[in-house]
């Protein structure tokens, strides 16, 4: 199974969402320093969790599409999707540690807890 992240666009989104693996979707820009800050920590992610989570990038200067359609007004934005439904968001700069708690306690719950439980831990930026 190959490791690291990978490019996603309007031609392999879908697909890449809808796949019964959870994806990660980061939504990012070149010229963005927390952008360039967090994709290490991705890097790193993508390897340590693999089989586990699939971790992708939407440059948002070249699809703006994608991004206007999951309302992304601030990068990085770092969408979770399982079978094809976000069921988790973070918007800004997340330290690794926190993010790989937050991910592996979620990968695994049911979508409707997930995303409430998600999103709301990770909007307050609260423990897991």
């Amino acid at each position: 199974m190959s490791t690291g992240t990978i490019l996603l666009d309007k031609n392999n989104f879908k697909t890449a969402i809808s796949c019964k693996i959870p994806t990660l979707v980061d939504f990012w820009t070149p010229w963005c320093g927390p952008c360039k800050a967090i994709a290490p920590i991705l890097e790193e992610l993508s390897a340590e969790l693999v089989g586990k989570i699939t971790i992708g990038k939407v440059n948002i200067d070249e699809n703006s599409e994608l991004a206007s359609q999951f309302g992304v007004r601030a990068i990085p934005t770092l969408l979770l999707f399982k079978n094809g439904e976000v069921v988790g968001q973070y918007i800004g700069m997340i330290d690794k540690a926190t993010l790989k708690l937050k991910l592996t306690s979620n990968i695994w719950a049911e979508p409707y807890h997930s995303r409430s439980f998600f999103i709301s831990s990770l909007i307050l930026n609260t423990p897991v």
